[in-house]
Formats: structure tokens, C-alpha cells, sequence
């Protein structure tokens, strides 16, 4: 791939300032920066599965609280509509 940059004139000398210091051309030196940052953002692992492992990890809590008790603890607060202004 081919990518074409206009630079401002400071920050084309302080890379090339950088790239001759390392003893490489720009060209190379920018290749390098960009390699090293597409390795530092890594997209996030893709989660597969069935649901299964969370089911197993929840079998040790299961019989811990009783079916009102859960209903209790985690039962929704009935939200009622609102007027709403979008202007």
C-alpha cells in the first residue's frame, strides 16, 4: 500500500531528525513508527461460544438464594414515560 503524506515542514524535520539518528531513511523510519502503533492497538478477541460457559460458571452459585430471593434482589424499578422536549 501507498500513502501518500503532506507533512508540515516541523514535523517532517524532527522525523527525519529521528530517522537519521537511527541511521534509516524517512521512508523506513515511518514504515517502523506505523508498524509499532498497529501492534499497539490490537482489535478486541471476538467472543464465541454458546452461553455454556457462563452457565457453567454460574453452577456454583445456583441453589444459593431462593427463587423470591433473586426476584427481590433483582427485580426491575418500574420506569414510568416522561415528557421529553426535543427542541
Amino acid at each position: 500500500m501507498t500513502i501518500t503524506l503532506d507533512l508540515q515542514p516541523d514535523i517532517e524535520r524532527g522525523l527525519l531528525a529521528q530517522a537519521q539518528a537511527k541511521g534509516v531513511s524517512l521512508a523506513t523510519f515511518a514504515q517502523e513508527v506505523l508498524a509499532r502503533e498497529a501492534k499497539a492497538v490490537q482489535p478486541p478477541p471476538r467472543l464465541t461460544g454458546t452461553g455454556q460457559d457462563l452457565i457453567d460458571a454460574c453452577a456454583k452459585l445456583r441453589g444459593l438464594l431462593t427463587d423470591e430471593e433473586v426476584d427481590t434482589l433483582f427485580s426491575r424499578t418500574p420506569s414510568f414515560s416522561r415528557p421529553v422536549d426535543f427542541e
